[in-house]
């Protein structure tokens, strides 16, 4: 029976573990990786101490702190929460595995959204990807397509302006990114903007070759790009479906207070899987060191 149980290892989560270590709680981490989304992230210019850091030096920093502290980690996947009738809970994972904790916090993050078009699944890891950063050094010198309207998304056409030789940014809706990077994409005269367009079709035989799309609304004035990638950048899905027993809103984002509290006494959450306004790795971090605060206090009344 652990003290907490904390369920993911991005910022929020590590932070949560060593502000837990430091209250001398004994405290299980289960993740599937250390770094969660910030991995995915090339450059970093608005955590404060670091003018400019990349997302895998970041969460290198962030995973030798949690080392420096008696934390159990297990690399696994977390499929269940369930409260038990002592009040404490129960964590079961995909590796057919079971902790106990007194109390849980949730730190699970998100994952990317899917385009759900013909061609997607199929070339997934053949043309398609979700990470521009951990795949965009292998199109050096090749056309692909970005699709998003976010800063991920325009970020991602950035990057990859600097090592394709031509990029499609492709958004349907209007950009919702800021505009220091908004001003940024007109640098690059081989990063072609395509506005108010939908995805159609990804087609390839054993690669991508060709991204059909459409203006919104006329599926039948498709166009044609020939490409060798499509980064899809058109969002997050809260990893939540496990926790089912604590309440959501309508985006699957588990509902906090200012406190980091659930509906569920006992459980916890912080970071990118709350329904917190905005969606930044200084405030996951934060959230983290709340959460576990919280919890601490939390387990105080309990004993």
């Amino acid at each position: 029976m652990f003290d907490l149980l904390v369920i993911g290892g991005g910022p929020a989560g590590m932070t949560a573990v060593v502000y837990a270590a430091r209250k001398k709680l004994n405290t299980l981490l289960v993740t599937q990786d250390l770094g969660g989304q910030v991995l995915w992230t090339r450059d970093i210019q608005n955590y404060m101490g670091y003018q400019f850091v990349t997302g895998p030096e970041l969460m290198a920093k962030f995973e030798e702190q949690v080392r420096m502290f008696p934390v159990t980690v297990k690399y696994e996947d977390v499929v269940k929460l369930e409260k038990m009738s002592d009040g404490s809970f129960t964590v079961r994972t995909a590796e057919g595995a079971e902790y106990q904790g007194k109390a849980v916090i949730l730190a699970s993050g998100k994952r990317p959204r899917r385009l759900n078009v013909p061609g997607e699944t199929e070339l997934t890891g053949m043309g398609v990807s979700y990470c521009a950063t951990c795949d965009g050094p292998l199109f050096a010198g090749m056309s692909v397509a970005v699709v998003g309207s976010g800063n991920s998304a325009l970020q991602a056409a950035i990057e990859l302006a600097n090592v394709a030789k031509q990029v499609y940014l492709v958004s349907r809706d209007p950009y919702i990114a800021d505009p220091i990077i908004i001003e940024m994409l007109e640098k690059y005269p081989n990063l072609e903007e395509i506005k108010e367009h939908e995805s159609k079709e990804i087609i390839g035989k054993y690669s991508v070759e060709q991204y059909i799309i459409h203006p919104n609304g006329r599926p039948e004035q498709s166009r044609e790009l020939s490409v060798q990638g499509v980064f899809v950048e058109v969002g997050l899905i809260p990893n939540s479906e496990f926790a089912d027993l604590v309440e959501r809103n309508e985006f699957g984002e588990v509902i906090v207070d200012c406190r980091a509290r659930t509906n569920i006494e006992g459980l916890f959450a912080a970071g990118d899987v709350t329904d917190g306004p905005d969606k930044q790795i200084v405030i996951a971090a934060g959230d983290g060191s709340k959460a576990a605060l919280v919890a601490y206090e939390y387990l105080l009344h309990q004993r």
